[in-house]
């Protein structure tokens, strides 16, 4: 596996990371405790170093199935995870709290749920508008100066929050949705993330799940499927969605490998620091995506792909509505 390091000052990491998020219901049921964990030990022996979490997903379950999983590999791995989210009974985010008190409370959770004695990157999920940033990043940096966290980390913030937030303490990564078919990074934050030489964490480099060809229709997902609330995957907008796919699979049929490779492969070449964190319930899918790191995209190729997904092209917006008003534009 091929390494990088996240950003500047920050730590080296698999070229290659995971996100956890699919072992815990968004994608429909939970996986099975002792599935997750075999796919992330696997993960770990093939390479992988970053596995990305939060405490909303699956209300801590998330965070407690990863501690489990790297128990005994703890020096092999370098943990994200990220606070903030308030959720409701069922784990639907309702809130942000980026007041110093949460902050701090939420650490302690999550190093109890993790079970280790320092998180390696410490994100807020969102912005909490009520309060300053700066408030915010002055908390979360008490508690590297308490030696609780090694990194700080920022997802779904403006060039703008990054810039003040980065100077009350160095801001080791931002994580935000990014691929093919979600490009917003490119106006400003992936710029301002290599003015300042701060690292960038691609979620959802797979288009939920879109890029990679196997996503029939909306109708195919289950009931509690998260994307049933996502515009892009509504029949009307998926069914236009649906044709971009095609140049993927043409790309992918002449080079001898996946869609879901290619799309990661053009990731991988958008420059040095762009971590994609692919997740997956399962191990043929985990083998599957580490294949892309050995594909490497013709310049001709990856213009015709830019070019084919161009912002504009892809019908609907990325999230919800709801999740829209907490991503800070």
């Amino acid at each position: 596996m091929q390494s990088t390091r996240l950003g500047r000052n920050g730590p080296i990491v698999s070229a290659l990371g995971y996100g956890c998020l699919s072992l815990t219901d968004y994608y429909g049921a939970d996986t099975a405790p002792e599935e997750g964990i075999c796919v992330i030990q696997h993960a770990i022996e093939r390479g992988i170093t970053l596995f990305d979490t939060a405490a909303m997903y699956g209300v801590g379950r998330n965070e407690s199935l990863l501690g489990r999983a790297v128990a005994g590999r703890r020096d092999k791995v370098v943990i994200a995870t990220k606070f903030g989210a308030i959720c409701d009974a069922d784990g639907r985010p309702i809130d942000i709290d980026g007041t110093p008190k949460h902050v701090r409370k939420s650490c302690e959770s999550s190093l109890t749920r993790l079970k280790t004695d320092v998180i390696d990157i410490f994100f807020q999920h969102r912005r909490d508008k009520s309060i300053s940033i700066e408030e915010t990043v002055g908390a979360m940096a008490e508690l590297v100066q308490a030696g609780k966290v090694r990194h700080l980390g920022l997802c779904e913030v403006s060039a703008a929050t990054i810039r003040r937030a980065h100077r009350v303490h160095p801001i080791t990564a931002v994580q935000s949705e990014y691929s093919l078919w979600t490009r917003d990074p490119e106006d400003s934050v992936l710029p301002v993330c290599r003015e300042l030489g701060i690292g960038f964490v691609a979620y959802s480099p797979l288009g939920r799940g879109f890029l990679t060809g196997s996503v029939g229709d909306s109708d195919c997902l289950a009931a509690n499927d998260a994307r049933r609330t996502i515009p892009r995957f509504q029949p009307d907008n998926f069914a236009s969605n649906r044709d971009l796919i095609g140049l993927v699979a043409r790309i992918a049929a002449a080079r001898r490998c996946t869609p879901a490779q290619i799309a990661l492969a053009w990731l991988l070449a958008r420059g040095d620091g762009v971590v994609p964190i692919p997740g997956t319930k399962r191990l043929a899918y985990l083998e599957e995506n580490l294949g892309a790191v050995d594909v490497a995209l013709s310049r001709a190729e990856a213009d015709e792909l830019t070019a084919a997904f161009e912002p504009g092209r892809v019908a609907g917006q990325r999230c919800s509505e709801a999740s829209m008003r907490y991503i800070d534009a």
